[in-house]
């Protein structure tokens, strides 16, 4: 923790961060990147369903406290709704936080906020994306007003929120995505020749089938991808169809997976729609030239031509063709790499947090008055 430049117009207060997620996935570790920066004039207690991901988070902010409760299973698991509620009562932070990874979550603890007097609900949004549960939606569009702020990971984010949410254009702002600089561990290159890779979670929204059929004409081109999910069994029986599983390495879930892009030529992130991804920005950091589907609010941070490629999404034949133009010259690899290393330094968690703390400002300042 620092001091930072706004800490004089910064109140001392308490703020709740609030995950209903199993794991530690990106929006986990965009929230605790930021909460290490945040002014220590903020007392911070992490609330969640399972103990690993509250710990965790909590483990990064020197000084953070934490509250397990029960997860809901469905809107009749009463019990653990009323325990929710009892739990951000009892607490009563100034701002109640829900660290949103889709659109309906946290959606039993934000009611249970709303209806605690004194409490102002600042809500994240991490990846907004369409359900078909009607009962969510109406949910959403019916809380979403009374927030204190609605902050999405993106521009373009923050605009498909408002569409989900029922809410007028600029009515959600946006903040960044922000991660931290490091050097990388080297890893052992599970090929001799080029290598593509990525990695993330395999669900169908990433996209790796997509770069697996990309690969089938691509001679002795690797692909490295590191993470698990439920799909893996699948673009396994993909990769062994399509006759270049020899040519596929799958590391599955790996505790330094960052260090992995020490192994690729060029990264690849194939979603088919996304937020603001950390990994994006990781393999930027790591100064590597990164292909990308133009979804979400990557563009915000990849340019196309400039800090790297963007292809539109499931279109198996550009992005074969957008990796064969960066394969095929190291110079441009080298030119794209660079420049996207220093487009992702500009998104710091440092950065992140001062704007937090001006948004935290002046939902305080608002609410005094």
């Amino acid at each position: 923790m620092r001091k930072s430049q706004g800490d004089d117009d910064l109140p001392p207060f308490r703020l709740a961060i609030f995950s209903d997620a199993q794991l530690v996935g990106g929006a986990e570790a965009s929230v605790a990147a930021y909460l290490r920066e945040l002014s220590p004039r903020v007392e911070v207690v992490v609330m969640g369903v399972a103990r690993d991901v509250v710990e965790w988070i909590a483990g990064q902010r020197e000084g953070a406290t934490s509250s397990l409760v029960p997860p809901v299973r469905g809107k009749w698991d009463l019990s653990s709704i009323a325990a929710q509620w009892r739990a951000v009562h009892a607490l009563r932070p100034d701002i109640f936080q829900p660290n949103l990874i889709s659109p309906s979550a946290c959606r039993y603890a934000i009611l249970g906020a709303l209806l605690t007097g004194g409490v102002r609900v600042v809500a994240l949004e991490h990846l907004p994306v369409h359900t078909d549960a009607w009962t969510q939606r109406r949910l959403k569009q019916l809380t979403a007003p009374f927030f204190a702020a609605h902050v999405a990971v993106g521009v373009n984010a923050a605009r498909e929120t408002e569409r989900l949410a029922g809410r007028p254009a600029g009515a959600v702002r946006t903040i960044h995505n922000g991660v931290p600089d490091r050097p990388l561990n080297r890893r052992p290159r599970p090929f001799t020749g080029l290598a593509v890779g990525s990695i993330g979670r395999l669900d169908s929204h990433k996209g790796y089938d997509v770069l697996l059929r990309s690969l089938a004409g691509s001679g002795g081109v690797g692909c490295v991808i590191v993470g698990d999910g439920p799909e893996r069994e699948r673009l396994e029986r993909l990769a062994a169809s399509l006759g270049i599983a020899q040519r596929v390495a799958f590391e599955g879930w790996q505790s330094d997976a960052r260090d992995f892009l020490t192994t690729f030529d060029v990264f690849v992130l194939p979603s088919r729609f996304e937020g603001f991804p950390l990994v994006l920005l990781e393999a930027m950091l790591a100064g590597l030239p990164v292909v990308a589907t133009d979804v979400g609010s990557v563009a915000e941070a990849v340019q196309d031509g400039e800090t790297g490629l963007l292809v539109p999404p499931d279109d198996v034949q550009a992005l074969n063709e957008a990796l064969h133009t960066l394969l095929d010259d190291p110079d441009l690899r080298r030119k794209l790499g660079d420049a996207g290393r220093a487009r992702a330094l500009e998104f710091s968690p440092a950065r992140m947090a001062r704007e937090f703390e001006a948004l935290y400002a002046e939902v305080l300042g608002r609410h005094a008055s």
